[in-house]
């Protein structure tokens, strides 16, 4: 071949290959460049999912204000009206990692579709129910239901914002969030001052409804093909051990602490979470990372996020009852007065306090301050809302609700910093989580102190029976003096309860501020090492 050809042949090739090379460019400009556009229903969405965690959270504390009037129609203790709302709050909180991951396998939509449909058949058995046993067993159903919804709506939200409006999006799922689970008392109230009791669950069925259909028309399917199949075992060890642990701290006082049936329970929770530790850490794919737990900044969020729900769902639970059983006012009035907790909570949140704060005071000082706040509010219930009437126990709300607006956004923030951001959804199982566990064991171990304390106050003329119940108390003799005597013990059982609460509130805040402190100094120390020269440290 000649000089002449083989320069022509070299021009040809190198025009080929560069031609072919900025076609491939503009080929990849082209399916690159379109920014998929903004759901123009975006809003209306976030809407339908608000209302939805509104409805899930408001059964948490919807129930409490029905209290009088369970013990009357359906003859319930005191143990099986804790029974009554701890099922709800023990089997959401068993099933919630394995219901993220089930909505991660087979589609967030068709979870939150599922979710709804169970949220309302439940729901509806729960309003006919005839006895304590099948109000019991639907509120159980209603857990179900309200584990698939809680995992998938964040999720959904993540899905449809983007840019500057997420984190208002978030925001105002949060404030929801926050109104749901203090705003219960006051939906009940307004419900049982003019319908019977299963009004307060007759209201999610046009929720249900509504909410399931908007559903499958506004929101997007999504789903994650490569995602890991569901952790069933882990699911049941633990539901069955937080259910026997639980279950012990209930029956303790009513049947002794050394009784059989408290004593196995409490060794078959013991057993099952024991079990559920060491399954999680050798199955290909755990429910629950046990890694986390290496992380300070994680245990510290997680022990002041189990305390503070401990508080908070404990305190809902003895302040109703406070309300209307030892000052005597009725559903709608006791649910009028506890507004302002769900009103600072929920003003605060939107005023972004929280976030103004965290920058300042960082996530330790930030829990512990709210934290102190919080178990402040509940001591001051306990020792002046008696003595001061509705006044004493104004101030004790308000600081409550104060310190849950500033601890709640700091230890999710902490919870979702100490994962890696490819395990985003397992971190908000975890929050999920212990909320629901540290709440259904607030109410587990303050109404064990009321009623141990109530029976140890109650006057000779009571039989040690009537110990369950303060109606039943109040029924065994009709005598002035005694049936004074008798709500003293009552009240007495409250505020022992009350400020065995607070301490424990406040003892989680130390304990929280304590593991961040430490986490972060480490933190900082280990990113001043890694900013040294290698040749620096060698000399050093």
């Amino acid at each position: 071949m000649s000089l002449v050809h083989r320069i022509t042949l070299i021009y040809v090739v190198e025009q080929f290959l560069t031609h072919s090379w900025e076609v491939s460019l503009q080929d990849t400009q082209i399916t690159a460049a379109p920014v998929p556009a903004r759901n123009p229903r975006r809003w209306v969405i976030l809407g339908v999912i608000c209302l939805a965690q509104l409805v899930v959270l408001l059964d948490n504390t919807v129930l409490n204000l029905a209290i009088p009037a369970l013990t009357e129609d359906l003859g319930a203790s005191t143990t099986d009206i804790q029974w009554m709302i701890n099922a709800y709050a023990l089997v959401q909180s068993g099933l919630l990692l394995t219901a993220g991951s089930l909505s991660d396998r087979y589609g967030r939509k068709k979870a939150l579709i599922t979710g709804l449909v169970a949220f309302g058949l439940c729901s509806t058995a729960a309003a006919f129910s005839a006895s304590s046993g099948q109000l019991i067993a639907a509120r159980a159903g209603m857990g179900i239901g309200g584990a698939l919804l809680m995992t998938t709506t964040l999720a959904v939200i993540m899905q449809v914002f983007d840019g500057e409006e997420l984190p208002k999006a978030i925001g105002m799922w949060g404030a929801v969030s926050s109104l749901g689970f203090a705003g219960g008392p006051l939906v009940g109230g307004v419900l049982l001052a003019h319908f019977w009791w299963g009004s307060i669950f007759l209201i999610n069925i046009p929720v249900a409804l509504i909410g399931g259909l908007a559903v499958a028309k506004l929101v997007p399917e999504s789903k994650n093909p490569l995602g890991k199949r569901p952790d069933l075992v882990g699911a049941v060890l633990s539901t069955v051990g937080m259910v026997g642990v639980v279950f012990a701290i209930i029956s303790g006082p009513e049947h002794g602490w050394t009784s059989v049936s408290v004593l196995v329970s409490a060794l078959v929770g013991l057993a099952s979470l024991t079990a559920f530790v060491r399954w999680e850490l050798h199955v290909p794919a755990p429910m629950l990372d046990m890694s986390f737990f290496r992380n300070r900044r994680f245990n510290g969020a997680v022990a002041g996020g189990i305390l503070v729900a401990f508080g908070m769902a404990g305190s809902l639970f003895l302040l109703t009852q406070h309300l209307q059983l030892v000052l005597n006012y009725s559903p709608l009035e006791a649910g009028l007065r506890m507004a302002p907790l769900a009103l600072t909570i929920v003003g605060l949140n939107l005023a972004g306090v929280g976030a103004k704060v965290l920058p300042k005071l960082g996530a330790a000082g930030t829990i512990t301050s709210g934290m102190t706040l919080l178990a402040g509010g509940l001591a001051a219930v306990a020792t002046v809302g008696g003595s001061l009437g509705y006044s004493g126990m104004l101030v004790g709300l308000v600081l409550m609700g104060s310190g849950i607006a500033l601890a709640m956004p700091a230890m999710a923030n902490a919870i979702m910093g100490s994962i890696p951001p490819e395990k985003a959804g397992v971190g908000a199982g975890v929050q999920g989580t212990i909320t629901e566990f540290g709440g259904g064991l607030g109410v587990a171990v303050l109404g064990a102190v009321l009623n141990s304390r109530f029976a140890a106050l109650l006057p000779a003329t009571v039989g040690a029976g009537t110990a369950g119940s303060l109606h039943e108390a109040l029924a065994a003799d009709p005598s002035e003096d005694v049936q004074e005597q008798v709500r003293d013990a009552f009240a007495s059982g409250v505020g022992t309860s009350q400020l065995i609460g607070a301490a424990a509130v406040f003892a989680g805040g130390l304990l929280a501020g304590l593991l961040l402190h430490r986490a972060a100094r480490a933190e900082a120390a280990a990113a001043e090492t890694s900013a040294v020269p290698a040749g620096d440290q060698a000399a050093a």
